[in-house]
């Protein structure tokens, strides 16, 4: 049996095709994924895929533009940020593209919709398709012991691979113990292994494979475990099975000693803690020149808004993935006990309703993404100030995306009825309760 990869060659660019797999090849990849997938029913039956391009010129109509332009402004105003990219894009009614503000947050020069930013926490949703590329070619297992690749075997007891993507490994978070480290010293390289300790020390929130709970330490954890399985580094794992399929030519993984963000680019901004613990509103710190070892495969990507949206279609359409494989990253977990029915988490990434996405942070930038891939609505976003967190910035999105899944159609597709569990005046509540600042504190700054 042929069990070589699909050559990345055959992959066209921003199509994001299905790949079609033998049967004998189908078979065995069941075998390999195993119990350990965790999900139920047969391969999806698909017949000739709805054309879910937006069409070249066809621009979302005034009505549904200015409440999203207001949506917007009203991220920028809430999260203190100088600067901000968004992007919507419904197929059957047009796109929306937006760079309001400035660079920075003393200067005059514009945004443009092709700066480069760091996509923080989105990394992760990178770092668990590669994990499930490599189960597809028989390297590793997602019910694999990951004391198997990394030693510590006492400390990892019970954890697999497949819980680190999922948050549900128990592991504490490590970034809110360094947080504050990392905005007061932003150019510091950290080790992966002393992040690791400082995640492994903290109190576990479950037992491996209880409930969900966000833990980076689990995706630093799996990025030293695939490096040792495959005897690759991120940079090349990220380039074979994620950049070059997609053609994400503006999308890099920067070694850890490389600060700058290629040009143009705009300031990212984050508040430090105070003497009380909460962020110094009114003293924002400029993380512009950052090592990205402060998140490492859980959010050191750089990227733009046109390759995010790229990747956001991808990941949620399973576009690197056979069609198990993809409805196995997407067989979820509830989020938290006090998190709504709707909201529910895969191998690294988030399902809302019926859009699929995740929000990042990392400091100086938040992003987040959302994509139905039943009508291909599709939602990128970046505000340049990291203080309000990544509850923020996917409340920002779900708001875009509930006043653009009402456009009227303006062509010969006919408009979807998307059901979301949120109307743009939840999300809107949603941010300004969310906010980590007063706003005459953001506005100081």
């Amino acid at each position: 049996m042929d069990s070589r990869p699909v050559p990345t060659s055959t992959w066209p660019k921003r199509t994001w095709p299905r790949r079609r797999w033998p049967r004998r090849r189908r078979a065995a990849l069941a075998v390999i994924l195993g119990a350990s997938l965790a999900f139920s029913g047969c391969v999806r039956q698909t017949g000739s895929a709805p054309d879910l391009t937006v069409p070249p010129g066809l621009q979302l109509p005034p009505g549904i533009t200015e409440k999203l332009d207001a949506a917007l402004d009203d991220g920028l105003a809430l999260s203190g940020s100088s600067g901000a990219l968004a992007g919507v894009w419904a197929p059957w009614a047009g796109d929306w593209v937006a760079a309001p503000g400035t660079t920075t947050k003393t200067g005059d020069e514009p945004m443009t919709t092709d700066m480069a930013f760091r996509i923080g926490t989105n990394t992760t949703a990178m770092t668990c398709t590669v994990l499930v590329r490599l189960v597809e070619e028989g390297l590793v297992r997602l019910d694999d012991p990951v004391s198997s690749y990394v030693g510590r075997g006492a400390e990892l007891e019970g954890i697999t691979l497949g819980q680190l993507c999922r948050n549900t490994s128990g592991l504490a978070d490590y970034y809110p113990a360094l947080a504050a480290q990392f905005v007061a010293n932003p150019t510091r390289q950290w080790p992966p292994r002393e992040i690791l300790a400082t995640g492994l020390a903290g109190e576990r929130g479950t037992v491996p494979g209880g409930a969900w709970s966000q833990s980076s330490t689990g995706i630093i954890l799996l990025g030293l475990a695939l490096e040792s399985a495959t005897r690759q580094d991120w940079r090349s794992l990220y380039r074979k099975y994620i950049f070059e399929p997609l053609g994400l030519s503006q999308t890099s993984f920067p070694a850890s000693d490389d600060l700058r963000l290629p040009d143009p680019h705009p300031h990212g901004y984050a508040a430090a803690d105070n003497t009380a613990g909460t962020p110094a509103c009114d003293r924002p710190r400029d993380a512009t020149e950052l090592s990205n070892s402060v998140s490492w495969v859980a959010g050191g990507v750089v990227s733009t808004l046109a390759d995010l949206r790229t990747w956001a279609r991808a990941f949620a359409e399973g576009s690197v993935l056979s069609e198990k494989s993809t409805d196995a990253q997407w067989a979820t977990v509830p989020q938290g006990a006090s998190s709504p029915l709707w909201q529910r988490y895969g191998l690294g990434g988030q399902q809302l309703g019926p859009m699929r996405g995740q929000a990042g942070a990392i400091p100086g930038f938040l992003s987040a993404t959302l994509v139905d891939p039943a009508s291909g609505l599709t939602i990128a976003v970046m505000l340049n100030n990291s203080t309000a967190g990544p509850a923020f910035v996917q409340a920002l999105a779900r708001r875009l995306a509930s006043i653009a899944a009402k456009a009227p159609s303006r062509g010969a597709a006919e408009a979807p009825m998307i059901r979301l569990p949120w109307s743009a005046e939840q999300a809107a509540e949603t941010m300004r309760t969310g906010r980590a600042c007063p706003a005459e504190a953001t506005a100081a700054g």
